[in-house]
This record gives C-alpha cells, structure tokens and sequence, in this order.
C-alpha cells in the first residue's frame, strides 16, 4: 500500500457495551452502581485491614493488596466507561488508549498471582500450621508482594508496547468498551504476527503458572483436611480457605472460559461480555466474598462503625 492512500489513526472509537441509543443511561446507572460498589467495598477491606490491629496476620496483608488491585483495576476501565454512555462522541486518543491497554494488564497479571500467592499463604497455613509465621514472615510478605508489582508491570510494558509497534491506519473503530489487546490488533494494517504471539506467550504463561501454583497448594490442603480426624476440625480448616477458592474459582473460571472456547464459537462479543464480568463484576464480588465469609472482617467491621460512632459523639 502507498504511502498516501491511508491515514494514520491518531485516536480510537470505542463502541461500547451495546450500540443501541435507548440502553446507554440504563447502562450508565447499572454500572455506575457496580463501580460504585466496588470502589466501596475495596476501600473497606483496604481501611479494615489496614487499621485493625486484629487483621495484622499474612493472610488479610495480602487480601488488603488484593482489594487494591481489584481497586485499580475497575477504575483503569469504569470511568472512561461511564463518561462514554453519556457523551456523544466515544472517542479515546491514540496514547490515552495504550495507557489504558497498560494500567488494565499491569492489574490483571498482578491479580493473577496475587490469587496464586494467596493460595500459598493458605496452603503453609493449613499444612505447616506452627511453622505460618516463620515461613510467611513479614519479609517474605514484602518480597512476594513486590514480586507480583514489578513482573506484572514489566509484563504489561513488553505487551502494550508490542501491540502499539504495529502500524494502525484508516479502521479506527474497537468493538470493545476498553481498549484491549485482541480488539486493537484486529484493526492493524500491519502484519501483526509478533505481537500476537507475545499476548499468547504471556496469557498462557501467566494463567498456567498461576493456575498450577493454586492447584498443587490446595491439592495439597485437601489432603491435609482429609488426615484432620474431627469434623469440628475439618470443618475450621476448610473455613480458613473458603473464601479464597470462591474467589479463585469464579476468576479462573472467568478466564478459562473466555480461552478455552472453540474458536468457532469465539468473537469480539463474547470477550466482551467476559471482560464486564472480570473487569467490572469480579472486583465488586471479591469484599463480599471475603466479608459475608469471613468472621474476622465482620468482627473489624463492627469495630470500626463502633469507634467510628463514639467519635463523633457531641461532648
């Protein structure tokens, strides 16, 4: 193709949830709930386990940075979002758009093995229950926290940038409501060969690993629930990682689900439908499910209103 029969893109359209005029405001207030939700629910669980004295174990220190992840990552995507249910124009600027593509997949990877990390710390927890404070000491806390910071945003900087080496000219229009990585090199004018197999590589990397890191820990905690001769026991054990493998089974579920289908049955559509879900749904679901679950986080809860309550008390 000569030079001059294309121009260069030099910003996006995004065509949302849904096309149809009349679901834009209801879709508006339906997932400005949601995000609303989310951000309420991820800042609880942040304060809690902040501030609670109680909370200060290994467990809620990683839950606390889950909250922040999920916390990040609805608001990488919900606002832009929300602004373009009501504005005319769902127009996104070219570096607007590969910000966007970078702060989603820096959250998403770094929730991937936070999860697995997760899944760990309730694996020392069950299986080597005297050992839990010096395996899973503050240091190791720190170090496996900043592990997951600093590979998640190398992996999303290796990615965005190789998405966005490619040419993008005259199609402009992302049949998605972000901007991501599959829905953007569909529109390249440019061999895309590269970039395709550095999102594949790094999906498939990242979700194995992650995937067998949780299920060799809890293979290895269900066995040790099964050699606990009381049921009293067993029932306290399997409590402690309740919450967690609800957590994990509806992420990975989420995800196998948008990888594993048959390619004939595969579109644009339907990862976007899986998107809202992980994107939106999932971080709105992660606090109840730690909360609803968890004694503990009740219990600070309560503290909290209570202290919270006293403190405004008129003299």
């Amino acid at each position: 193709m000569a030079p001059g029969n294309f121009t260069w893109v030099s910003e996006f359209l995004l065509t949302g949830v849904s096309e149809r005029p009349d679901l834009q405001l209801p879709l508006f207030f339906a997932f400005l709930a949601l995000y609303g939700l989310t951000v309420a629910g991820n800042l609880i669980i942040i304060t809690l386990t902040r501030v609670d004295p109680r909370l200060q174990t290994p467990m809620y220190f990683f839950l606390r940075h889950l909250a922040i992840i999920n916390l990040g990552n609805s608001t990488v995507i919900a606002p832009k979002m929300l602004t373009n249910f009501l504005g005319k124009s769902h127009t996104t600027s070219y570096y607007e758009c590969a910000t966007q593509l970078g702060g989603f997949l820096v959250f998403i990877v770094a929730e991937v093995f936070m999860l697995a990390v997760m899944a760990y710390d309730r694996y020392v927890a069950i299986c080597h229950p005297l050992l839990y404070m010096v395996v899973v000491s503050r240091r190791l806390c720190l170090l496996l926290v900043s592990l997951t910071y600093v590979y998640s945003f190398s992996t999303s900087v290796v990615t965005s940038s190789s998405v966005f080496s490619v040419a993008y000219c005259s199609s402009n229009v992302i049949n998605h409501f972000y901007c991501d990585a599959v829905p953007l090199l569909a529109l390249s004018c440019s061999d895309t060969s590269f970039p395709e197999t550095v999102v594949l590589i790094s999906a498939a990397t990242n979700l194995v690993s992650s995937i067998i890191i949780v299920v060799v820990s809890y293979f290895n905690i269900v066995l040790s629930i099964l050699r606990i001769r009381s049921s009293e026991g067993r029932k306290k054990a399997f409590s402690t990682c309740a919450s967690h493998m609800v957590a994990v089974t509806i992420f990975y579920g989420t995800l196998l689900f948008m990888y594993l289908q048959p390619r004939t049955n595969h579109s644009l559509d339907t990862d976007k439908m899986a998107s809202v879900f992980y994107t939106l749904v999932i971080p709105m679901l992660n606090p109840m499910i730690y909360s609803l679950r968890n004694k503990d986080v009740k219990a600070a809860l309560k503290r909290f209103m209570t202290n919270s309550c006293c403190s405004v008390k008129p003299v």
